[in-house]
């Protein structure tokens, strides 16, 4: 039986282009623990034009999941930012939670 990783690769043969099967592609990696390949995945879909918002957010969780604060807010200051000048005021505000928690760590 194919997994939905397989899945989602073998369309991504076909439309290699297509964000939201990077997206989900980037989803599975983090499932598997290759954390690593997912941050890449979603870092090259926040440098598009438009950038993946959703791409920030979950970048955000896994780097503060792993300890990486810093990096972290990086990736939600920059993508409040995307998500403001989008228009997508929901994410913006999610983020910006996201980011007042990450403020009980150290600076």
């Amino acid at each position: 039986m194919t997994s939905r990783r397989e899945k989602i690769e073998s369309m991504l043969v076909a439309e290699p282009g297509d964000v939201f099967l990077r997206y989900a592609l980037a989803m599975e990696m983090e499932k598997a623990g290759e954390l690593d390949p997912a941050l890449a995945v979603h870092a090259q879909l926040v440098k598009e034009q438009p950038p993946h918002i959703a791409s920030y957010f979950r970048s955000a969780q896994i780097l503060a999941d792993i300890n990486e604060i810093e990096k972290a807010r990086s990736f939600l200051r920059d993508g409040i930012e995307a998500a403001r000048d989008a228009k997508d005021f929901h994410a913006a505000a999610e983020m910006g939670e996201m980011l007042s928690s990450l403020g009980q760590y150290g600076e």
